[in-house]
């Protein structure tokens, strides 16, 4: 079989398993207090156009849900909820994990993921303009991920209008960038790291999805937002005892653009697989440049590849056709996608 179901599948970056591997006798402090997180803090800031010793802060935790579930708690007052686009990760795919913490999921309409900056500012707006508003839970931020869960992408222009709304109303701008590699990697980017850490609040590095054994690093230009984030992050169950292990897999991502060199691998075969698809006949029904491809396929198709092939459903099994998903990685390999696409 040949997988291409999701970005986590395989293990580690041979690096990071290296390095893992070298230092694992070694004694450190613990909680993040240890020199490998320290120097990863400093690559990561650095790479953000950020400075520690100025108020910025870098964080990490172990995955992505957590990750949001616990930049929120800390961003939001307990009556104020989260905008987020109706197919958002945290309003489909996390099992209720912002409501578990008392903060509700505002949805807005989904642009192929996107949501648009008229849209929140109405939203927020018509809010206010309600006499019983202190009744209603308060639009306390708003959530974004890049690339979406489509595998679409903001443009810069996009994000800077998104954030001229956030800084208007006082309200957070927050980035899941669990995936954020592959956004960085594709072909139509125009957005930079410094781009993000100067239009958004908050955001974060993906590494479990790019390369890493597990781990997101949360960046924040203005670490007052995230006052206490040490005793939060344990209060989520997120603050690792051997913090090190994260800091040595981020402190190896950032060094030598290996991890821009693991996300181009899997934003590169995935334009391939595309391209394939699209040359048989199969027009994706989201235009994705970025390593989540997504084709609705007659079911006989479907069944075929899966004999040879494993990937998921997007949403259920249609009558005659479905909607499916297919993803590349760091992990991916040319030899992989071509079994695939000679399938066709």
């Amino acid at each position: 079989m040949i997988y291409f179901d999701t970005d986590y599948m395989a293990g580690a970056a041979p690096e990071i398993i290296e390095r893992l591997a070298a230092t694992n006798l070694e004694e450190t402090t613990g909680y993040g207090t240890d020199p490998y997180t320290a120097r990863a803090k400093e690559l990561l800031a650095g790479a953000c156009g950020l400075d520690l010793a100025n108020g910025a802060q870098v964080r990490f935790l172990v995955g992505g849900t957590q990750t949001n579930a616990t930049v929120l708690d800390a961003l939001l007052s307990r009556h104020e909820g989260v905008l987020a686009a109706e197919t958002g990760h945290i309003a489909v795919h996390e099992s209720g994990a912002i409501e578990a913490c008392g903060h509700k999921v505002l949805t807005l309409p989904s642009h192929s993921g996107k949501v648009e900056a008229l849209e929140v500012e109405a939203f927020i707006s018509e809010f206010y303009k309600d006499e019983t508003y202190e009744h209603m839970v308060a639009p306390g931020a708003l959530y974004i991920s890049f690339p979406t869960e489509y595998g679409t992408l903001y443009s810069l222009s996009e994000l800077e209008r998104l954030s001229g709304v956030c800084r208007k109303w006082n309200i957070p701008l927050f980035c899941d960038g669990a995936r954020l590699g592959y956004a960085l990697a594709s072909p139509k980017n125009d957005v930079t790291l410094p781009d993000l850490a100067r239009l958004c609040d908050v955001f974060y590095i993906g590494g479990t999805k790019v390369g890493a054994l597990f781990g997101e690093a949360v960046v924040a230009s203005n670490g007052a937002l995230l006052p206490h984030f040490t005793s939060l992050t344990k209060q989520h169950g997120g603050l690792l005892a051997k913090g090190r292990l994260l800091g040595l897999q981020f402190e190896t991502l950032f060094t030598d653009g290996l991890y821009e060199r693991l996300a181009s691998n899997g934003v590169r075969l995935a334009l391939k697989l595309k391209a394939g698809f699209v040359a048989a006949g199969f027009m994706p029904f989201i235009d994705s440049y970025t390593n989540q491809q997504f084709f609705c396929l007659p079911n006989s198709l479907i069944d075929r590849l899966r004999q040879v092939a494993s990937f998921e459903y997007w949403g259920p099994r249609g009558e005659q056709e479905s909607k499916v998903r297919f993803v590349c990685s760091w992990a991916t390999t040319e030899e992989s996608v071509d079994c695939l696409l000679s399938q066709l």
